[in-house]
């Protein structure tokens, strides 16, 4: 690590301390220095004493201003060594999440976007008729949940939760919890392959991931023990219908991850993003761990992807922070949408609607999935409209998709850690017609070796 000279920080630090020299106006000066470069990741600080000094505060102040830079993520305490910056992604990086995503209007066939078949959604007309009578919502002071949805959540809820709210989608939902719970340098326990964007934001807060394999039907069990046994605060899983891998727990694998977690303080945060589409039993582990587990439903592949919405309930600890921290800020979903979304779960019509989509999924997923294993290509996973398809090279085969006008998702950024197998994720949501051809496609794709050299 490479540092620059101390006494240059000092005059840095000094300088840019004008006035109030309360704790917080050290600790805000300083960290206004990070956030513009002037001090770097891997500067070490003056000593608490020498800082004082100059200053002329007391130690403790320095000590005070200094511990609310580390609460900040800012800078980090080597003991002996003393005090030194870290390093911050920021927002603009790129992430993950911008690695995957291409641009529709260039390909014939898009299997990239991980979205519902807009064809199979059941229309809203009938919903915002409905509500064409309603009152105008006029206060601000109202419930964040309208009472009739939150009564018909938590009929449908897996397990009895003790608080639940509506916010603006399952992303929205993981980025509050994630806000709320996760502080600079938590251990997190993740799937590998995982979704992108949970990813990113774990990083983003300053999460060390400990990345866990989705093997046979979940999170592999001894590496989970592992991981647990390290010291983390958090899992983040996906319980049914996995993106990418298609897989759902089962009873019985759940209940050995509640065996590994239970007298553990770990939080686990559900992601249930497919919800009533998912083509698979949903398995939670707040059945056994009622008090550790927070469950996020997603609406908007059942309903529409502009159908904002998902449900958040669980322990009240966590979702009563999430409640609270956002009355400073949005306070509450659109009562709108959300008598939209009550309409529809009440809707005879529309629940048959939804379930028509999920075995329509099912049925897509499974016929490609046989297409590929007569080709010698084995998809695991059984649920869900995305296929974690095994390749030679991620490259080549995306350049040879593309070369058909094929878009597909390039599996590298689904995966934590150094052992990372080649990979596509494929959403096969819209695929109902010329399975062959398109099966023939994928497997001459995915057999092109890393070394052979492509031309788009």
């Amino acid at each position: 690590m490479t540092t620059r000279p101390v006494d240059g920080h000092l005059a840095t630090i000094t300088n840019a301390v004008d006035g109030d020299r309360s704790p917080s106006a050290i600790a805000a000066s300083v960290g206004r220095l990070i956030g513009h470069g002037s001090l770097g990741a891997g500067d070490r600080l003056p000593t608490i004493r020498v800082l004082a000094r100059a200053l002329e505060v007391s130690p403790s102040t320095i000590t005070d201003a200094w511990r609310r830079l580390q609460s900040a993520g800012l800078v980090a305490t080597e003991g002996r060594r003393g005090t030194f910056v870290r390093g911050r992604r920021q927002p603009d990086e790129a992430g993950r999440f911008w690695q995957v995503p291409v641009d529709p209007r260039t390909y014939r066939l898009d299997l990239s976007t991980g979205t519902p078949d807009p064809h199979l959604l059941p229309p809203l007309g009938p919903a915002l008729a409905a509500l064409h009578d309603e009152p105008p919502v006029v206060s601000y002071l109202d419930a964040p949940t309208l009472p009739d949805l939150a009564d018909r959540l938590r009929d449908d809820w897996p397990f009895p939760p003790e608080t639940l709210t509506v916010v603006d989608g399952a992303m929205d939902a993981l980025d509050r919890v994630i806000g709320a719970t996760v502080t600079y340098g938590d251990r997190v326990i993740v799937e590998t392959p995982g979704f992108p964007p949970a990813l990113d934001m774990l990083e983003l807060a300053g999460a060390e991931l400990v990345p866990v394999p989705v093997i046979d039907g979940g999170p592999e069990l001894s590496s989970l023990a592992v991981a647990v046994a390290g010291g983390a605060t958090a899992l983040l899983l996906q319980p049914r219908s996995h993106n990418p891998t298609g897989w759902s727990m089962d009873a019985d694998r759940v209940a050995r991850i509640a065996d590994l977690l239970r007298g553990t303080d770990i939080l686990v945060i559900e992601d249930d993003h497919s919800g009533t589409v998912a083509g698979a039993p949903l398995h939670s582990l707040g059945t056994h761990l009622p008090n550790q587990v927070v469950h996020v439903r997603s609406f908007s592949k059942a309903y529409g992807p502009d159908l904002r919405l998902a449900a958040l309930g669980g322990t009240a600890s966590v979702v009563d922070a999430v409640v609270h921290r956002r009355q400073l800020g949005p306070a509450w979903s659109s009562r709108l949408l959300q008598g939209v979304l009550l309409h529809l779960l009440s809707d005879p019509e529309a629940d048959r609607l939804v379930s028509r989509a999920a075995a329509t999924y099912t049925a897509r997923r499974e016929a490609i999935t046989m297409a590929l294993a007569e080709r010698g290509i084995t998809i695991p996973g059984r649920s869900g409209f995305n296929l974690w398809m095994p390749i030679a090279d991620e490259t080549n085969a995306l350049i040879a998709l593309s070369a058909r006008g094929i878009g597909a998702a390039p599996g590298s950024p689904f995966q934590v850690g150094p052992n990372r197998a080649h990979h596509l994720r494929l959403t096969v949501s819209t695929v109902d017609d010329d399975i062959d051809t398109l099966a023939d496609d994928l497997a001459e794709a995915a057999s092109i070796p890393a070394g052979r050299r492509m031309r788009s």
